[in-house]
């Protein structure tokens, strides 16, 4: 296996300015991508150290804490129900490994101080969201917080070990479905035309986050399904990827001709520099050969943004966004947006049409005589 690498990641913040790192604020889904290929519970956070494309394990039970505060810890009865919830995501219900992860860190904030399973009640589960609203939690983490905790007591009650559910009268604040700040058309393209100057020269790293950036801004993936593509998914005739998404779910995605020269490239003249016997087939390779992490793909994009003066500091959630909402602008059908962007429902998509309706606003009053 390859060696860590040494890349240094930025804090873990999530895509898109949000404070949760699942995601779930910026696009009101609950779960990150697949593992297909990312490094989750990795102890280095550069990249995965050539691990193939099944998801780490959920890792650490519910009643363990680790570096957590000891006020976090749940009494052992309430723990091991908990771990057994999470078993049942993972192996039945065919949740990802960071999914569990988030559910895990929910129940957790959710049920401590508890004595007992039985003690659980409506009030218990509001007091702690009523905590976390007064510390400052957005109003969708603790519509998630609470979404998590339904699902949990709804499954205890059905296994018999709650004797009613106390979730299902637990209401929980609508989130607003704000979008970070939207990346120009005009900024995207000075951006990757910087991207482009760098890998000049062709250094391995310049070529490799110049096909990343391309990739990101082209289909609108998700950083996670950028990052556990393999050097098959390209299809370099029909310019399209294959993609596992949320859920291990496949979909194909197209890409553009600069995408396509900038991973030609890459595959060509970067990767090869970078690769090591015991390299895994990611598309994506971090500077000592492992599959590039997520968390290294974030500072990779986060740097792009900082070079361009007057640029939002978005990520490559930021990046998604952007070609949503560039595509809409261009006329492109909702349903195909959709698709591309690998929404389960049409409502998440529907997001990015608020942009564009604000955007006709400001031409309108900028440009009707009776505005």
């Amino acid at each position: 296996m390859a060696p860590p690498d040494r890349e240094t990641p930025p804090e873990d913040r999530s895509e898109g300015g949000c404070a949760d790192p699942t995601r779930s604020t910026c696009a009101n889904e609950l779960a990150a991508p697949t593992g297909r290929g990312a490094a989750d519970g990795l102890a280095d956070p550069s990249e995965s150290g050539g691990a193939d494309r099944s998801a780490a394990p959920a890792g650490r039970g519910a009643g363990e804490t680790g570096s957590d505060s000891p006020e976090r810890a749940l009494v052992p009865e309430i723990g091991e129900v908990v771990d057994r919830f999470l078993r049942h995501l993972e192996l039945e219900r065919g949740r990802s490994a960071h999914t569990v992860r988030a559910y895990r860190s929910d129940l957790v904030g959710m049920l401590r101080g508890l004595p007992s399973l039985a003690a659980l009640d409506l009030a218990h589960l509001r007091r702690r969201l009523g905590e976390a609203h007064a510390a400052g939690t957005s109003r969708a983490t603790l519509a998630r917080r609470a979404a998590a905790v339904r699902t949990f007591t709804a499954w205890a009650t059905r296994n018999g070990v709650l004797a009613s559910d106390p979730g299902a009268r637990l209401s929980s604040p609508r989130s607003r479905g704000e979008l970070p700040e939207v990346l120009r058309a005009d900024q995207a393209a000075a951006v990757l035309d910087a991207a482009t100057s760098g890998a000049a020269e062709e250094h391995p790293e310049a070529l490799r986050d110049l096909a990343l950036l391309e990739v990101l801004y082209a289909t609108g993936i998700r950083v996670g399904e950028a990052c556990g593509l393999d050097v098959d998914d390209v299809d370099d005739e029909r310019r399209t990827l294959r993609v596992l998404g949320k859920g291990d779910k496949e979909r194909t995605v197209v890409f553009g001709v600069p995408a396509a020269d900038a991973l030609r490239r890459w595959r060509a003249l970067g990767r090869p520099a970078l690769a090591r016997p015991d390299s895994p087939p990611a598309l994506f390779l971090g500077v000592r050969g492992g599959r590039l992490d997520p968390r290294v793909a974030r500072t990779i994009v986060h740097r792009a943004m900082a070079a361009l003066p007057g640029a939002p500091d978005i990520g490559p959630h930021g990046f998604r966004h952007a070609a949503a909402t560039h595509l809409l602008d261009g006329g492109a059908d909702l349903r195909y947006v959709q698709e591309l962007l690998g929404h389960a429902t049409l409502s998440t998509t529907q997001l990015y049409t608020h942009v564009t309706v604000d955007r006709l606003k400001v031409v309108h009053d900028q440009a009707h005589p009776r505005a």
